[in-house]
């Protein structure tokens, strides 16, 4: 394995300037001279025609042109919006205003919890509106990229690591997981500047044995791709799609060699299909490799780190005789008493293993069902990142998540439309997208923990505990503090000089002043992967042996290696929170980096979700449960990274509601259950409405469908994705999110751990099949009950006005709304208990028909909410004029 040539480190010269740009500077004038004296002697030979000339000169102005904009919302759009938020905003506090001093004393309890309620969702709206105040939309101009940096071998284009994680083959199919790979080895973008690491955190030979398959089937797969312009170049999704494939197709061998391809891919199915099913019964001995010795993952929570190179510079070429991207297999090591942190800490393993062996300077992370549907969406990131005028200050670029075999209607709201196309372009008008876990693109080194090169390092009065401390200037004051507290200044100025001239020491040297300024206690105990941190632009350290690379990429996934050290705490992937991907991006904002949102008009990333009501819940479930691990721990936007003010105060805005969304499910399972209680009792929380507070209702619900309105005009979504969007929020509310705060609270308090199973990826053959898939839950008690509640309620209170005569068809009305309100919003889930058969399990509906029974009978019984005084100025409290 040869390494590769960094081209320097992140310091400083006297100016401020970094010193490796001053050398790149050098370095690009000599490499123009000789280009330009080359292009002279070759103009001599022969003059180049007049439409060449023309060109050229486009490409030099492409060249020098921005390679991306922002297309602002039309004013006639968003100014309409604004008013109508700040319209809102006035109206929901006199409406307040009017719920407060307008008790139904009659009802007292009911009146009070209806307030209380309507308080926080006043407070969660708020939380989750004004974040959205500045949207913008982006283009992206990658000719102008290709234009600048080349597009051949000898490109200018930064090398791209990319990462994906598979934890069990057998709920996460190997062949999906393959078919992500192969689309990652046939992008639209140089190969020897890509690289793949498969995170195999089950140790599992499965997945070894058909990543090996994989790497051998992409040397017939990559050339197809990239000779006849493939889209998606992903085979499952390629072949199985319904189009006409000929469009756009003029190479006459094209229709011959597509269907060699499906036959070969057919073929290659078939194997990896045979490697499934005899992974279905561990043998007794454990699984034997084909030299014969045990696989060294057997014990898949005690087992040595493995890491294998399938392809790259010295690994098999295409059948073409093309070099193939670099594919590597990683499992790191797992011994009993190490926290090892799930995947978060997968995929700190992954960030030292890449640093190693090829170090690019760009990450793009992707989980094992997520494949490349747009083969230029590396370049679409570069047009972000490589941009001297954009990139300097971008941490990540982030990419809206698409998705796969998702029912036509998208029942339980899987492609979270509202949140990608409407929340994520809010943010991207202040600081940036939140990053989502996966289809993002990092800068290596602010996952190191540097802050951004353009603003100025911290003073040590705003130094506060969100504050790295893994920058190089802040260890040095550490350090000559440690030393000596009252040295001067300039015995610290000269520590820092001595760093900038660090390229010019020997080994030896080098590896003291590294140990001197405590750069272990941050990264850890590799020589080869600190310097790694030190070169912004890429490349393996020159001081590195490369017969020893792959041993030393075996010493950085060691079980032991992150103790002491600021792995998970200030660099890489944050611990703390199953969640990971909220803190880690919290934590990058917060040392004042800005993100990206990239939606380029062919979506970058598809993948795919589960579309059954009991998977969908437990992933709910699983995010939500994250958000409340983080409002429990230090980490908390409430009062974490205040030091320094580089967290803009509407991005913090929205990191709080992404922590705090959780508790809305205790308001909402209240008010979700006050319909059937005022229908059981005969009483309402609304007193009789006069001119005034009339005006006020009807004030609150028009601003309410005006914001949404405006919103769908601005965003460009349908109003089906709207309404599916409120029906889960209601849904996930009243169950996943209400499990979520209990579980969180009781793990602070008790140490309980909650164990999260992968997801099992769909293998129903029928179209949407797993859909109708129906699987026993707890979560699925509470909102079926409030379903039995308030239909037992309305039919109550039917009964009731039938009996009482015309009089009472009045005050029924509003109760029955109010209760058709919840119904209407929980009626997908009633779908999902039906299943394809309309049937439930017999224990879902024993359970909810004996707890709202109960609830009901205790209601008739001793009524609580009931008060003994009377309505004052005579105020009907059961009358309500909607």
């Amino acid at each position: 394995m040869s390494s590769l040539s960094g081209i320097g480190s992140e310091l400083n010269d006297e100016s401020g300037k970094p010193i490796w740009k001053n050398r790149v500077e050098s370095w690009k004038e000599k490499k123009n001279e000789k280009k330009a004296s080359a292009k002279k002697a070759a103009a001599k030979a022969q003059a180049p025609p007049v439409e060449e000339q023309i060109m050229d000169e486009k490409d030099l102005t492409d060249a020098y042109e921005p390679l991306s904009r922002i297309i602002p919302i039309s004013k006639n759009k968003l100014t309409p919006y604004r008013a109508v938020i700040i319209m809102r905003l006035i109206v929901l506090g006199l409406f307040f205003h009017y719920r407060i001093t307008n008790p139904v004393y009659s009802a007292f309890g009911l009146w009070m919890t209806s307030v209380i309620c309507e308080i926080w969702f006043g407070f969660s709206w708020i939380l989750d509106q004004f974040p959205k105040w500045c949207p913008i939309n982006r283009e992206t101009y990658v000719d102008r990229l290709i234009a600048r940096y080349g597009d051949g071998d000898d490109s200018g284009l930064a090398p791209v690591d990319f990462f994906v994680s598979t934890v069990d083959p057998l709920k996460e199919p190997p062949l999906i997981t393959a078919n992500t790979v192969l689309s990652i080895l046939a992008v639209d973008y140089p190969v020897e500047k890509i690289s793949c690491y498969v995170s195999d955190d089950g140790s599992a030979m499965l997945t070894f044995e058909s990543l090996a398959e994989t790497a051998e089937f992409a040397r017939k797969w990559v050339p197809f791709c990239k000779k006849y312009a493939i889209e998606p170049r992903t085979p499952e999704f390629y072949f199985s799609q319904k189009i006409d494939y000929l469009k756009d197709k003029i190479h006459p061998s094209f229709v011959k060699e597509r269907r060699a391809m499906k036959r070969d891919y057919e073929e290659y199915k078939v194997r990896i299909n045979a490697l499934v099913a005899k992974a279905q019964k561990t043998p007794e001995e454990g699984w034997i490799m084909q030299d014969g010795t045990p696989w060294p993952g057997n014990n898949p929570r005690d087992h040595p780190g493995m890491i294998q190179v399938f392809l790259g510079e010295t690994g098999a070429r295409d059948f073409d005789g093309n070099e193939l991207p670099r594919l590597v297999y990683v499992s790191r090591e797992k011994r009993p008493g190490y926290q090892h942190h799930k995947k978060a800490g997968a995929m700190n393993a992954l960030v030292r293993v890449s640093a190693v062996l090829t170090n690019a300077p760009y990450i793009l992370n992707l989980d094992c069902d997520h494949y490349v549907n747009n083969s230029k969406a590396v370049r679409e990131a570069m047009c972000f990142m490589m941009d001297p005028t954009v990139g300097r200050d971008v941490c990540y670029v982030q990419f809206p998540q698409r998705f796969d075999g998702i029912d036509r209607s998208d029942r339980y709201a899987n492609r979270n439309v509202v949140f990608f196309d409407v929340n994520m372009k809010g943010l991207d008008g202040i600081q940036g997208p939140v990053y989502v876990g996966t289809g993002c693109c990092f800068f290596r080194q602010a996952l190191y923990g540097y802050g951004p090169p353009s603003l100025p390092a911290l003073p040590k009065s705003s130094i506060c505990s969100w504050c790295c401390c893994c920058c190089p200037k802040k260890k040095v004051e550490r350090s000559e503090r440690e030393i000596n507290r009252d040295s001067r200044r300039e015995d610290l100025e000269s520590a820092i000089f001595n760093l900038r001239e660090i390229d010019n020491y020997d080994e030896y040297e080098r590896s003291m002043l590294i140990s001197q300024m405590s750069f272990e206690k941050t990264f850890g105990l590799s020589s080869v992967f600190i310097e790694s941190t030190l070169m912004e632009n890429g490349g393996v350290p020159e001081s590195a042996n490369p017969s020893t690379l792959i041993k030393e990429a075996i010493h950085v996934i060691s079980c032991g290696y992150e103790e002491k050290t600021e792995w998970g705490k200030e660099i890489g992937w944050i611990y703390g929170s199953v969640t990971e991907d909220i803190l880690t991006g919290f934590k990058m904002h917060c040392r004042g980096w800005r993100s990206i949102y990239c939606m380029p008009v062919r979506p970058a990333f598809k993948g795919s979700a589960p579309i059954n009501l009991s998977d969908r819940l437990h992933q709910v479930l699983r995010w939500a449960l994250g958000s409340v691990e983080i409002f429990l721990s230090r980490h908390c936007p409430l009062w974490y990274g205040y030091g320094g003010g580089r967290l803009k105060w509407l991005q913090r805005l929205s990191y709080i509601n992404t922590i705090v969304y959780p508790f809305t499910s205790l308001p909402l399972i209240a008010y979700c259950c006050l319909p059937a209680i005022c229908l059981l009792t005969g009483k309402f929380i609304i007193p009789t409405l006069s001119n005034a507070a009339t005006i006020w209702f009807l004030g609150l619900f028009m601003s309410i469908i005006l914001t949404s309105v405006l919103e769908l005009r601005w965003s460009g979504i349908g109003i089906e994705d709207w309404w599916r969007n409120e029906q889960f929020w209601v849904i996930g509310g009243v169950s996943a999110h209400l499990f979520a705060v209990f579980q969180g609270i009781l793990k602070m308090i008790a140490g309980l751990d909650t164990n999260f199973t992968v997801t099992a990826k769909a293998t129903d053959d029928t179209e949407f099949g797993e859909l109708y898939v129906f699987k026993w839950t707890t979560v699925l008690i509470p909102p079926t009950t409030i379903l039995v509640l308030n239909l037992v309620g309305v039919v109550a209170g039917f009964s009731d006005a039938l009996n009482s005569g015309y009089e009472s068809w009045g005050p029924l009305f509003g109760k029955v709304f109010f209760a058709m309100w919840v119904i209407m919003h929980l009626y997908p889930f009633l779908k999902g208990l039906m299943g394809r058969q309309n049937r439930t399990p017999t224990i879902v509906v024993l359970w909810s028909v004996l707890l709202a029974s109960v609830f009901s009978l205790l209601w008739v019984k001793i009524d609580p909410f009931v008060g003994g005084t009377e309505p004052v100025n005579g105020t009907n409290c059961n009358t309500v004029i909607c």
